[in-house]
């Protein structure tokens, strides 16, 4: 499990998280959604004991597999070393990683959807299969939690749609604590079963997808008129969508 208790962080007089309460157990996901500034990536350093809590508790396992917005490095690593540094927490101090830890990177790379990339250089991909190279480490640690922050932010739609699948395959197994930052209430439809939103005004809503992501709750979110579609998915299947009033508004 993983999640905070009442937590508190303060940036000079400003509350950017107040009393946030909430918790994932093994087996849930659950997606955060939030405007620009509201303090999501705030709220998940604080969860991972990066951020210090001016109040209130956080919880989480000794090992996390934490996939960040942005990694930039300056040696010329391959993406499968970059993916072995997942297995770090299980070497202990100063050993060098062993056949099996590099079976297990090229699994996590494989799953990622990031197989191809083993043996290019890191800091000569795209932003897109860098995360997607971040993403097999974080499964390399072998944690039942996995933290992503707004991990699909620098991915086109194509590589979008594979994250959320796979997003979606890790939620069904029921394996793994999962939380994921967005700024798409379609993200979360497609691979959350809990949402929290962390409303302009500093309060939150946190439960269930379907109860929790309503366009009236959203349009308190985000300011705008929102809107419930539903649209056929690849086997027919009815999905749920949402969508800004503003998005098909022009006529030709």
């Amino acid at each position: 499990m993983i999640g905070l208790s009442q937590a508190t962080v303060r940036l000079g007089a400003r509350a950017v998280v107040d009393r946030l309460s909430f918790s994932v157990p093994v087996g849930r996901s659950l997606a955060i959604l939030g405007p620009n500034g509201r303090g999501k990536t705030t709220a998940l350093r604080a969860m991972l004991g990066f951020q210090r809590l001016h109040a209130g508790t956080r919880s989480a396992p000794p090992i996390v597999g934490y996939v960040p917005q942005v990694s930039v490095t300056n040696q010329r690593l391959k993406a499968i070393d970059i993916a072995v540094m997942g297995r770090a927490a299980h070497l202990g101090l100063f050993r060098q990683p062993k056949e099996q830890d590099f079976i297990v990177a090229k699994a996590a790379l494989l799953r990622a959807g990031a197989a191809g990339y083993a043996e290019q250089p890191f800091d000569r991909l795209s932003g897109g299969e860098r995360q997607l190279v971040l993403l097999a480490r974080a499964l390399a640690t072998g944690s039942e939690v996995l933290v992503l922050d707004e991990p699909a932010a620098a991915l086109d739609l194509h590589n979008q749609e594979r994250l959320l699948t796979l997003l979606e395959s890790l939620r069904q197994e029921r394996h793994k604590a999962i939380v994921f930052t967005t700024h798409d209430p379609n993200h979360a439809l497609a691979a959350a079963d809990d949402v929290l939103l962390m409303m302009p005004d500093g309060s939150a809503l946190f439960g269930p997808v379907a109860e929790i992501l309503t366009p009236a709750h959203l349009e308190r979110l985000y300011g705008v008129p929102m809107r419930t579609v539903e649209l056929p998915g690849p086997s027919g299947v009815l999905h749920r969508a949402v969508l800004p009033a503003f998005a098909g508004a022009r006529a030709g």
